[in-house]
Formats: structure tokens, C-alpha cells, sequence
């Protein structure tokens, strides 16, 4: 899979699931770094502060990640919690993910492996649920072109994956669009093809930009 195009989770998601009159309450979020998975967890914890435990993990990167993770039992017995959780998210073929389950024991013990396919369960259930995206790494391309190129170039445009941003009237067209970064070159070739070699890439910002 390219590290650069993956699935994401397009917005946050909760999902609830009983267990032995245990609630484990599943909250799922899209995340972009290591800090901003470490705010979603407060953010719970807050939210939840009387349940008897707010296990989570996260994994920031592709799908299946082992570099920026993290995981917590947050009190539960070692291993039932966080491991199976943050096991989850690495099979889920999703990138840039964080869960928090909140569990309010509803007394009966589940035991280790109840725990741990518990746990396994509602993380399951959450991102079953979820709405899924995909994360583009775009680069930015400007340029200018006659009128008579402009229906011609705006049909091309689809055979690469880009979106027009902008155009400006002038004495000639002014053109910002967006591509994948792996378009890019294919793109900038088939403009120059186009316009047998009119077009060319001054304004050219090579500019990273990502989108959900």
C-alpha cells in the first residue's frame, strides 16, 4: 500500500457494546499525530471520568503502523485491554486512528480471555460502523493556457485524479489545481503533450497539501 494513500476514518464514531451487563462504550477518532491522539484520550477520560476504566490505543501512520502507537489498560489486568485494542486498529486496514473504550463493570467478571474478546468486540463493533475515507497526499500545480485549451484541459484533468481549484480570466486562462502527488508528473506531461509544449509550469508551488 502506498504510505501515502490510505484509508482514514472520514469523522469520529461511537458505538456501544454489552457484555455480562458490562457497557463498553467504544469511541473511535481520526488523528494526525502522536499529540493529538494523547488530546482525544483526555477529552474521554473527561468525558467518562466514572467509568471503571478508559482503556485505549492509537496508531498514527498507514494502516497496520508498529512505528507511532500507543496503548494503555488504564487499570484493567495486563494485556486484556490496550494489546487487543491496538490489534484491532493494526487489522483494520485504517491509518491515522485512535480508540478510547470506556467500561462500566456490571458485575460479573469476565476473566482474562472474556476481557480480552470483550474488548476485541467493541472495538469491532465501533469501526463497523465508522465512515471511511481516504487520506490523498495533493500537490499543488498552477499555469497558464489559451481559451481554446481550457475544455480540453478540464477533461484531462479526470483521467488524473485532479481537482481544479481556481481559474482567472486574463489575457490567457490561470489555472490552480490539485493532484496526487503520485499524478503529478504523468499530469504536468499530458499538459505539455497537450499543448505541444505552450503549457509550462512557472507557477509551480510544489505544495503539499492532504485531504480526507
Amino acid at each position: 500500500m502506498n504510505s501515502k494513500r490510505y484509508p482514514i476514518l472520514l469523522e469520529s464514531n461511537r458505538c456501544e457494546t454489552v457484555v455480562e451487563r458490562s457497557r463498553f462504550i467504544a469511541t473511535l477518532q481520526p488523528v494526525c499525530s502522536c499529540e493529538e491522539a494523547t488530546e482525544f484520550i483526555a477529552t474521554i477520560k473527561s468525558e467518562f471520568p466514572d467509568a471503571n476504566h478508559n482503556c485505549w490505543a492509537y496508531l498514527v501512520g498507514p494502516p497496520g503502523n508498529s512505528d507511532r502507537i500507543g496503548l494503555s489498560d488504564d487499570g484493567e489486568p495486563h494485556g486484556v485491554a490496550g494489546k487487543p485494542l491496538l490489534t484491532t486498529l493494526q487489522h483494520s486496514g485504517i491509518g491515522d486512528i485512535a480508540i478510547v473504550v470506556s467500561r462500566y463493570f456490571g458485575g460479573t467478571k469476565l476473566g482474562k480471555g472474556g476481557m480480552v474478546k470483550a474488548y476485541t468486540q467493541a472495538a469491532q463493533n465501533a469501526l463497523a460502523e465508522a465512515s471511511i475515507g481516504e487520506k490523498i497526499d495533493w500537490k499543488q500545480l498552477s499555469f497558464s493556457c489559451d481559451y481554446t485549451l481550457l475544455q480540453q484541459i478540464e477533461l484531462l484533468l479526470t483521467h488524473y485524479e485532479a481537482e481544479l481549484l481556481d481559474r482567472d480570466f486574463g489575457a490567457l486562462v490561470e489555472l490552480s489545481l490539485r493532484c496526487p502527488s503520485k499524478q503529478q508528473e504523468a499530469l504536468k506531461k499530458a499538459l505539455t503533450d497537450l499543448s505541444q509544449g505552450k503549457i509550462s509550469f512557472p507557477l509551480d508551488k510544489m505544495q503539499q497539501l492532504t485531504q480526507s
